[in-house]
């Protein structure tokens, strides 16, 4: 069962850079690490929301309200933020799979390094994904499906010569459709979670290549290859 839609553009208003809206009419389940609505649950939307790279809110819940109420959404849903371009955005489709991605790599951080500083959750993620998948899955196949894609993440930044595995406030939401013959294994080797990685590492590879080719951007990351 496709769910797959595609991601509208809303322009830049009082608040925000711009909105990425992604909008389902069937029943969809997700779990998220988004810093608004994150977590294990039914979802009607989800968002990644484009603020600048000063953005010093503190408050997202509240942010994320007044935007989706100025959108006129209802229901459920979960908010990502971003300092990336949203014209940037990359897609990945591979064998029912879909991917949307927004990829910065200005600061990427190693998961384990005793020479950085801690950054506050409410931080703008700079690498955010939302992946779509066309079967059920229960579970502990959900936390596979996002380990799974979290791992192709971190692979193809090495691929890329991205010295870290992300950024400090990267965020992944997986949507799935609520209903169904639940899928037990999400793990890189299994049906699905082979196909989430493959998305997922197309998706970074594209999105760290446009990154690294961007006039404002060009040189700032040492060993990234173009």
């Amino acid at each position: 069962m496709s769910i797959r839609v595609q991601p509208s553009r809303v322009a830049a208003a009082a608040g925000h850079r711009g909105v990425l809206v992604w909008q389902w009419t069937a029943p969809v389940l997700a779990l998220s690490s988004a810093p608004v609505g994150g977590g294990f649950g039914p979802v009607d939307w989800a968002l990644n929301i484009g603020v600048g790279s000063d953005y010093g809110r503190t408050d997202l819940t509240e942010h994320a309200a007044e935007i989706t109420a100025d959108l006129g959404l209802s229901g459920t849903g979960a908010a990502m933020f971003t300092a990336v371009d949203l014209d940037r955005l990359v897609s990945a489709d591979g064998d029912g799979v879909s991917v949307d991605a927004t990829v910065g790599i200005s600061h990427p951080t190693w998961a384990v390094d005793p020479t950085a500083t801690e950054t506050a959750q409410g931080s703008p993620g700079t690498i955010n994904l939302v992946v779509q998948v066309p079967v059920a899955l229960d579970p502990g196949a959900a936390v596979n499906a996002v380990i799974t894609a979290t791992e192709a993440k971190a692979q193809a930044l090495a691929d890329r010569g991205v010295p870290g595995t992300g950024t400090a406030t990267d965020a992944v939401v997986v949507v799935w459709p609520d209903g169904g013959s639940a899928e037990r294994f999400a793990g890189p080797r299994s049906q699905w979670g082979s196909r989430i990685a493959r998305a997922v590492h197309q998706a970074i590879w594209a999105g760290t290549r446009e990154w690294s080719m961007s006039p404002q951007t060009t040189g700032s990351t040492p060993g990234v290859v173009s």
